[in-house]
């Protein structure tokens, strides 16, 4: 399976810096051959981003989406609207949405229902705290997440669901989950989907590493059987350390 290595850039770039960025990871897609690469920059250059991309093998994702498609929610973004700009995928309930801004599991399970519906490719994130892993209960709160997220979903609309497992005692701490880690996590997850949707529909699951990932230890995450690639945060700020993350997961991966 065609590893996955997405870009979360959060709230970082303009659309200038974007553009240049953009630029330059196209003028080296040749070298990813064997990798699905994603970048998805903050809302207000998604446009640029689509537009530098254009012509080019690498996809266009949003950070976010609201479940409505059109309505009085001011500040929010409609699924309409990310499909009407070129967007493919969609990260969905990232840490930082779920710990900072208050989105609980409901929240979640619309938005992921949302995106299957306008034909947008999520990354649903899932993913303990330190207090959580520190109690034993990695297995308990990824393994609910899940379930309320994918509960009642109809199977015949996930045609590409990716699953990223980012513990969020790892996000921007410059401390990595062990492959172990990763790999008894990943297992769930896709022991959970295929219980929530059956065995069919998560034939083509992909399941990402996240949190303090970069060029030299992505490499033992994705010798894993059970991991696909990555959701990439400040390793993926910068074209070089980027393309070197790229370049490592598919060395690892062969």
């Amino acid at each position: 399976m065609k590893l996955i290595i997405a870009a979360n850039w959060k709230m970082n770039k303009t659309r200038a810096e974007t553009e240049a960025f953009c630029r330059e990871i196209k003028a080296r897609q040749e070298d990813f051959h064997d990798t699905e690469v994603v970048i998805c920059p903050p809302f207000t250059s998604l446009e640029a981003a689509g537009r530098s991309l254009s012509g080019s093998a690498i996809k266009l994702g949003a950070q976010n989406l609201f479940w409505e498609k059109a309505g009085a929610f001011t500040g929010e973004v409609a699924p309409p609207m990310l499909v009407d700009l070129g967007v493919q995928y969609v990260i969905i309930g990232h840490s930082e949405r779920r710990h900072l801004l208050g989105e609980d599991d409901a929240a979640v399970h619309k938005k992921l229902k949302a995106a299957l519906e306008h034909r947008l490719r999520p990354i649903l994130c899932v993913g303990e705290t330190r207090e959580e892993r520190e109690r034993g209960e990695t297995e308990v709160v990824v393994g609910t997440q899940l379930r309320r997220a994918l509960e009642g979903l109809d199977p015949a609309l996930i045609e590409e669901l990716v699953v990223a497992y980012e513990p969020v005692w790892a996000i921007g701490t410059g401390i990595a989950a062990t492959a172990a880690d990763a790999h008894r996590a990943a297992t769930l997850v896709r022991e959970i989907a295929a219980e929530c949707l059956g065995s069919a529909a998560v034939e083509r699951l992909r399941v990402q590493y996240g949190g303090s990932v970069n060029a030299g230890n992505i490499g033992e995450f994705v010798a894993l059987p059970s991991i696909d690639g990555a959701l990439v945060g400040g390793a993926s700020l910068a074209v070089d350390s980027f393309a070197a993350l790229i370049l490592s997961a598919q060395e690892a991966a062969r």
